[in-house]
């Protein structure tokens, strides 16, 4: 059982807490992508997070990549890192920037075996095993509260999202942040709508007056390509379930930030600078949409939805919450919290709160959810541009 007032993890080098202990085998570029394959296949205990990008990327696009290989590995819940690559100075690069934690890092790299796949995969094995080996030696510690960091997300919302299941998440996301803790909400094209109450929310004018510029910056350009946003966003999926408009969808997608204010807007893959409350201005889509906040260092994911949406993060434990009834009974291997009595008047949010908050310790001690049990997980990562 987690500790009363925290939970169960692996205290980092660097300070910050994981809530599991994955030895990370990460392919930093597509070319390499087969070798990395095999050795995660043949070392038990490693987690594969493979790019099919890295060459060809320039401008914000580069950076945005790279931001995100780095900030994967350098997350609290990764005890060590095989980074496997082609040119020794790019890997060499990666590396040195995920060390800064102090976590243990090896490289494999296409130079380092005259271009032979095979022998880059003998390799990695080799050295992954290793690492493999001196991560089992680490045992969970008492951990507080305030490591926890709540990646917070909605997908296939309907209409008990808004009413119950983000609300829900927002009371936990509260406890957290009372607690010292932090948490970040994004999906930014989702603020459309209600930017202007989400702005109020800042915590200095200038945070509010960034929320209020990413929403126009999207706005702007999706305007500019004559795309419409109709039966986009919200969804088919949204609009069965009862969602008519976007600024529904929206006014409902914040109320999973809960209350606290917001100290201010990351980039993609940035990590907050102290804890609190953020928002990321980042894509809609969940599985990129999760892999930011997997790499700005979340190490335990909110995920509600209403219909159902099986999509877990790869790194951090995603639970997944609901408040309609149906779902809950449907999908009962996929949903990891209950809180339909919401709904039936049964229970009051913040007490369905106080239990999402205790299930949160739980799995950040080790408890599994179903999407690690059923292997959900994967990492997707963002692109803000094209290939030369």
């Amino acid at each position: 059982m987690p500790p009363s007032s925290g939970f169960l993890g692996y205290r980092r080098p660097d300070g910050r807490a994981g809530t599991r202990n994955h030895v990370l085998v990460l392919s930093i570029l597509g070319l390499v992508g087969g070798a990395a394959r095999r050795i995660a296949r043949d070392v038990r205990g490693t987690l594969l997070v493979a790019t099919p990008y890295g060459r060809g990327q320039f401008g914000d696009d580069k950076l945005v990549h790279e931001r995100q290989l780095v900030g994967l590995a350098r997350n609290p819940n990764v005890a060590a890192v095989l980074v496997v690559g082609a040119d020794r100075k790019a890997a060499d690069r990666v590396a040195a920037a995920v060390a800064t934690t102090g976590k243990p890092v090896e490289v494999a790299a296409l130079d380092d075996v005259h271009e032979d796949s095979l022998a880059l995969g003998e390799l990695g094995t080799r050295r992954a095993a290793v690492l493999v080996r001196d991560a089992s030696r680490l045992r969970r510690e008492a951990c507080p509260a305030s490591a926890l960091f709540l990646g917070v997300e909605c997908g296939h919302s309907d209409a008990t999202s808004g009413l119950g299941a983000n609300p829900l998440a927002g009371a936990a996301v509260d406890r957290v942040v009372d607690a010292g803790g932090t948490a970040v909400f994004g999906e930014t094209v989702e603020w459309l709508g209600a930017e202007q109450l989400l702005a109020r929310r800042g915590a200095t004018p200038a945070v509010g007056e960034a929320i209020v510029a990413a929403v126009m910056r999207r706005e702007a350009a999706v305007a500019a390509t004559g795309f419409d946003l109709t039966g986009n966003n919200p969804g088919q999926e949204n609009i069965r379930g009862g969602l008519s408009t976007i600024e529904e969808k929206s006014l409902g997608a914040i109320a999973k930030g809960g209350t606290r204010p917001i100290q201010g807007v990351l980039a993609i893959a940035e990590e907050p600078g102290r804890p609190g409350l953020y928002v990321m201005d980042a894509p809609a889509f969940s599985p990129e949409s999760l892999t930011g906040f997997a790499a700005s260092g979340a190490n335990l994911m909110l995920f509600t939805t209403g219909a159902g949406n099986s999509f877990c993060n790869a790194i951090a434990p995603t639970l997944k919450i609901s408040v309609r009834p149906d779902t809950v009974a449907r999908l009962p291997h996929q949903i990891d919290f209950d809180g339909s009595a919401i709904l039936a008047g049964a229970e009051e949010i913040d007490a369905a709160g106080a239990r999402l908050f205790e299930r949160i310790l739980a799995v950040a001690s080790g408890e599994r959810s179903w999407g690690e049990i059923l292997d959900e997980g994967d990492e997707t990562f963002i692109r803000v541009g094209g290939s030369l």
